[in-house]
């Protein structure tokens, strides 16, 4: 992954992101050790303050808990509460942008069920 500097996103919370898409990916699994503030620092090439953001961001969630002296580590329940997390706030936000540009746009809801199928049949899924 590359991290957008110019995305309105600020970076700890791409980071945040990041590891919450590894989760879901099956990169990390529950009660496995994720990356440190400074391995996070050096694959991004980033300041480690702003990794250790991302990191706590994700631990005040409860998607990552701290283990004293030995890092942070993966919740049990966190690839659950990511999946929530995303359908409840991010998914229909971009759902509720969608629809307010096809209606901007004067596109019926059949040809925007239409274009929603072609796009998840063009990524292999259904």
């Amino acid at each position: 992954m590359i991290l957008n500097p110019d995305d309105t996103k600020p970076i700890y919370v791409q980071i945040a992101e990041w590891i919450e898409t590894e989760i879901l990916n099956g990169h990390f699994q529950s009660d496995e050790k994720v990356y440190s503030q400074y391995q996070l620092a050096e694959m991004f090439t980033i300041n480690p303050a702003t990794a250790a953001k991302g990191l706590n961001l994700l631990a005040d969630e409860q998607i990552l808990y701290k283990k004293r002296g030995l890092g942070m580590f993966v919740a049990t329940n966190a690839k659950e509460a990511i999946v929530h997390k995303r359908r409840s706030g991010t998914l229909k936000q971009l759902i509720q942008e969608l629809v307010l540009e096809a209606e901007r746009l004067s596109i019926k809801e059949s040809e925007l069920l239409e274009m929603i199928k072609a796009a998840r049949k063009k990524e292999g899924s259904q």
